[in-house]
């Protein structure tokens, strides 16, 4: 079988069978995650427990909470093992970290299995991001060995040698968000590390167990306090933010982004931050398109993980020569997808996360009643966790705050519109510019959009997903405006880069 990506739609049965099997372990084993500095584990703090989004009177997870102390404890820890790790070889260090590749894929199931049951997410998508991860760890160690360690000869002098070269910050804090908790945490520890910088990482307090299990394997290979990891809840991230660090890497909601970001630029000594903060994507469809190819992307890239991608489609502005079509079709697509435990293999749709996003998206559907028209959705009947069928809102007010502010759920608006220059203004008409797509079969309409569209990542007439679906060197996720700190973005060419400074060497010899 082919290996899984984000439009995959079916395990085989084998790994399937693994997953189960690994999933009821999870359930069943609840050993608080420790925090980990200098390669030593450490049982310190608290214990503070987490809750599973399919069944909330079960607990998950537990975990130590983090104090100031453990924090400071272990930015010590990775600033003593700098200069040693940034002196290492490139070489050596992807030689370190692809160590690791084969740890991923020999324990994919049990990954995936603790990723699903701390987060409700289906065995597809939990095993399509241990695939990810894999092609992280590849594709990063390829980037810095393509770009022979970042150094370049310049024109030389006649008694100088001119180099410019890119040189690590430091150590730099790391916060992890609970919806790629493997995936994410991957991608940005690796970065860090294999551009020389040391790190300090704080798992989401939603999936400390799968995080922690990823990073470990990271580690195995690692000199002591090259990777270290503090467990907690925001609060333990706003410390790490506040720390003696030399840069954070955050992915989470653009409030919490921004406020890292401007903590970070104040004062003499501005430090990077590399945040990725969401999106409130839109899906332009005009009256020239395939609506079959349209209503398929849409469906699959708003209602996968339950909405709970940065990515996913939030708005549909169709023009309205074909929005009745176009609704009757996202609407039977929809009809026909299931809502379940992760454990049935036939779900297609498993809990948001927690009480907190539930509670926004009950009162998102009684002001969607009230202000337009509730299509499809509500809440899941007959399952006891925080589950919710995919919605679809029609007929609200122009410039609704349900088409404008992002809920993090599955929930998708349709905006009709009277032209495609206003589907195109619709489009670029918030404050978020992650990702964005589009059907159309006109070949202008399609320049239109990519010369005017405000996001970072673009789709055209892609029925695997509308908006979703980026992959370690073939869709860079980087954001625009509110969606992101640097305009370039993590699985590209030019995420490495921002994990370092440059550096001008002119030698005499």
């Amino acid at each position: 079988m082919a290996q899984l990506n984000y439009s995959s739609l079916q395990v085989d049965d084998m790994l399937s069978k693994r997953f189960d099997d690994e999933l009821r372990k999870a359930r069943s084993d609840s050993e608080p995650a420790l925090h980990t500095i200098s390669n030593a584990a450490l049982a310190d703090g608290p214990i503070a427990e987490r809750r599973d989004p399919c069944q909330p009177g079960r607990v998950v997870s537990r975990y130590h909470m983090g104090t100031a102390a453990l924090v400071r404890k272990a930015v010590a820890a990775a600033k003593q093992a700098s200069p040693v790790w940034r002196s290492t070889p490139y070489q050596r260090r992807c030689e370190l970290l692809r160590a690791a590749k084969q740890k991923f894929i020999d324990g994919q199931a049990r990954l995936a299995g603790l990723a699903s049951a701390e987060t409700g997410k289906t065995r597809v998508e939990s095993l399509a991001e241990m695939a990810e991860a894999v092609d992280l760890i590849e594709y990063y160690a390829s980037e810095i060995e393509r770009n022979k360690g970042y150094i370049q000869k310049l024109q030389p002098g006649a008694d100088e040698a001119r180099i410019d070269i890119l040189r690590p910050y430091g150590v730099f804090g790391i916060i992890a968000p609970f919806n790629f908790p493997i995936a994410l945490a991957v991608n940005m520890a690796t970065a860090a590390l294999l551009t020389g910088n040391t790190a300090v990482v704080k798992p989401s307090d939603k999936t400390p167990r799968s995080t922690t299990a990823a990073l470990l394997m990271l580690n195995a290979a690692l000199p002591p306090g090259v990777l270290n990891v503090v467990q907690g809840n925001a609060s333990v991230g706003d410390l790490l933010a506040k720390s003696d660090v030399d840069g954070i890497v955050f992915t989470g909601s653009a409030q919490v982004g921004w406020e890292i970001i401007k903590e970070l630029q104040a004062g003499p000594r501005r430090k990077p931050v590399l945040a990725e903060m969401g999106g409130q994507n839109p899906v332009v469809v005009s009256a020239n398109s395939d609506l079959d190819a349209a209503a398929t992307g849409i469906v699959r890239s708003a209602f996968g993980f339950s909405g709970q991608k940065c990515s996913s489609s939030r708005r549909v502005i169709v023009e309205r020569p074909v929005a009745d079509a176009l609704k009757s079709k996202l609407l039977s697509k929809t009809e026909v997808l299931k809502v379940g435990d992760p454990s049935d293999a036939s779900a297609n749709l498993g809990p948001v996360i927690d009480e907190a996003i539930a509670k926004r998206i009950d009162a998102a559907l009684v002001t969607a009643k009230k202000d337009g028209k509730v299509l499809i959705g509500g809440r899941a009947d007959g399952l006891s966790g925080h589950y919710y069928k995919p919605t679809i809102v029609v007929d609200l007010p122009k410039d609704h705050a349900l088409t404008r502010e992002e809920l993090f759920a599955p929930f998708l608006t349709v905006t009709v519109v009277n032209s495609f220059d206003e589907a195109m203004a619709e489009a670029n008409a918030v404050e978020y510019g992650l990702t964005a797509g589009i059907y159309t079969n006109d070949e202008k309409q399609k320049e239109q959009f990519l010369d005017q569209i405000e996001a970072g990542i673009v789709y055209v007439n892609r029925p695997a997903g509308a908006t979703t679906g980026a992959w370690p060197g073939a869709q860079p996720f980087c954001g625009w405006k509110s969606s992101g700190s640097t305009g370039k973005g993590g699985l590209g060419p030019w995420y490495l880069p921002g994990f370092m400074r440059e550096q001008s060497r002119t030698i005499v010899e």
